[in-house]
């Protein structure tokens, strides 16, 4: 069975949120360095550590950011943003622009999947993932067969 998607584009505060939501989720660690500069205010009592350790933490969320806001902007990551059509089965996610030009996506190129509750979204690395929102598919049907082939792929539990 092939699922055949109603054309999405996605939006770019989306791919911004999901983006960076994804990077502090996987370097959550650096939580840590913030923290042990805060305990450094028990060795040298100073309020300084404390405000270092934020002003520090928050140049890093900033700086992903700003990584993320650039992506949007280039001129060569256009096509992630335009109205898309998407075909998947068991063997592939095809990502197309039209009948002719499309883009095939291997489920070994997926490394974890999310359900979240309007959307399945499909992480690929850091800045990259495919956000599939329930609205584009066609049917309940469809929307459950994708959570089977994502399941059977041992991307979700």
């Amino acid at each position: 069975m092939i699922i055949k998607t109603k054309k999405y584009q996605l939006p770019t505060g989306t791919y911004i949120k999901t983006g960076l939501k994804n990077v502090l989720k996987e370097q959550w660690w650096v939580i840590l360095i913030a923290l042990a500069i805060c305990a450094g205010y028990f060795w040298i009592p100073s309020l300084w550590w404390i405000i270092g350790a934020l002003i520090a933490y928050g140049l890093y969320v900033l700086f992903w950011a700003i990584q993320f806001t650039g992506v949007t902007q280039m001129e060569q990551n256009k096509t992630i943003f335009e109205r898309l059509s998407y075909e998947i089965d068991s063997r592939q996610i095809l990502m197309k622009l039209n009948t002719k030009q499309g883009m095939p996506v291997q489920w070994n190129m997926i490394k974890r999947a999310e359900v979240k509750k309007d959307a399945f979204i499909l992480y690929m690395s850091k800045a990259q993932f495919i956000h599939l929102p329930f609205r584009i598919f066609n049917s309940d049907n469809e929307r459950k067969f994708m959570e089977t082939i994502l399941k059977r792929k041992e991307l979700i539990k």
